[in-house]
């Protein structure tokens, strides 16, 4: 039993790759049958999967995994325009139960969130990173390029402590306070592309407080997926505003995105900055989600590519560059080590699923389920004018 934009679990892949058990369905736990694989050929892009028996118990797997391959995938939507005047706010954080990510999830901008994040996946089907953009950057793309360069210069003015512990190098708390200071600035520079900045005059006071989160705890030294989501929020505010339009999609995910998530490995790196809420063997990545999102959009339809080539070596050094979804796998190969099937058989899991446009739906409802409804990450989601909370 199959639904598009859904892929294996361990237990139905573990299930699947070991003959000696019969398979079961995924519904009722019955015994049903399932034609045997073909056998893999020496001829093959990438060697077969290693697959390995589930580990148990099996720390922090989804256990929502039905309600996730019968849920609808996500799709596109129109971001809502903000018109003036506007009246910003310091947003605040307003979840804190299941009930509230319900309300959360019911509301216009929880929908038209995950819509947002929909229409960006939508907008680079197929697109390579090094692609012509089908539209010149905007002024405000162009400013985020810049608000990006301008903090990944800090990180060379800011080196790390000296410092023993695997995780938290202290130095990150300075590159966060300078990034604190310059908030106000960048972000200025930012609405002042507007066709009328005066009507965003006082913008900085709501639009801040997502960008300083975007980047990590500065407390824990830490960054996980909802600090991601962060920045996908500030980058949906600023859509309301205007700043962000539909064509400039393609660039945002692009360029924007591209550049945040080489920042974010810089500070990782550089940092040792300890994952946030990470669900260890279990997640895609211990630090991001919608770049896989992202990346395997741009995949969909790869006359070549297909999700089992991330076992190819060749392929994720030659075209890691191209393709954030690659690159990814790459990351987590590159810090991880054993057998990938046992530090990551989630990926590994996906790599099963034969097209991308499968992975990409699948990833959609995933990222609804396992981040945007969960409470210990989204309890630290913003709420103010621009993404409001429906009482």
């Amino acid at each position: 039993m199959s639904n598009p934009g859904s892929f294996p679990t361990s237990a139905s892949a573990s299930a699947h790759h070991d003959h000696a058990h019969t398979p079961l369905c995924r519904s009722c736990g019955a015994p049903t049958t399932a034609p045997t694989p073909a056998s893999w050929s020496g001829t093959s892009d990438s060697p077969p999967p290693a697959y390995r028996p589930i580990r148990l118990p099996a720390i922090n797997a989804p256990t929502n995994t039905s309600a996730i391959v019968l849920s609808p995938v996500p799709q596109p939507l129109p971001v809502p325009p903000a018109a003036p005047p506007h009246a910003f706010q310091t947003p605040t954080k307003r979840i804190a139960s299941p009930d509230d990510i319900a309300r959360f999830h019911a509301s216009l901008h929880g929908r038209h969130f995950l819509g947002f994040v929909a229409a960006l996946s939508a907008s680079v089907h197929g697109r390579k990173l090094s692609d012509p953009l089908p539209a010149p950057p905007s002024a405000a793309v162009s400013a985020l390029l810049d608000l990006i360069s301008a903090l990944t210069a800090l990180v060379a003015s800011t080196p790390p402590l000296p410092h023993n512990s695997r995780y938290g190098n202290p130095a990150f708390r300075l590159w966060h306070e300078k990034l604190t200071d310059s908030a106000g600035d960048l972000i200025a520079r930012i609405t002042s592309t507007a066709a009328s900045p005066a009507d965003l005059a006082g913008a900085e006071v709501e639009l801040a407080p997502y960008l300083l989160d975007s980047f990590g705890n500065a407390t824990r030294i830490d960054y996980g997926t909802g600090h991601e989501t962060n920045f996908a929020a500030f980058l949906y505010c600023l859509a309301r505003l205007g700043l962000i339009t539909e064509p400039d999609y393609p660039a945002v995910v692009m360029r924007v995105f591209a550049a945040y998530l080489n920042l974010m490995r810089t500070l990782q790196d550089t940092y040792q900055l300890e994952p946030a809420g990470s669900h260890g063997v279990w997640g895609l990545d211990d630090f991001h989600f919608l770049p896989f999102i992202f990346g395997a959009a741009q995949l969909i339809d790869h006359k070549y590519m297909k999700p089992k080539s991330i076992h190819n070596p060749d392929i994720l050094e030659n075209f890691s560059k191209e393709y954030m979804y690659l690159a990814c796998v790459a990351y987590v190969k590159k810090i991880k080590k054993g057998p990938f099937a046992e530090h990551s058989p989630m990926l590994d899991d996906i790599s099963g699923v034969p097209n991308w446009k499968k992975v990409n739906s699948g990833l959609l409802k995933m990222y609804k389920a396992e981040v945007l409804e969960k409470v210990p990450i989204m309890q630290h989601f913003l709420f103010g004018s621009l993404i409001k909370w429906e009482d």
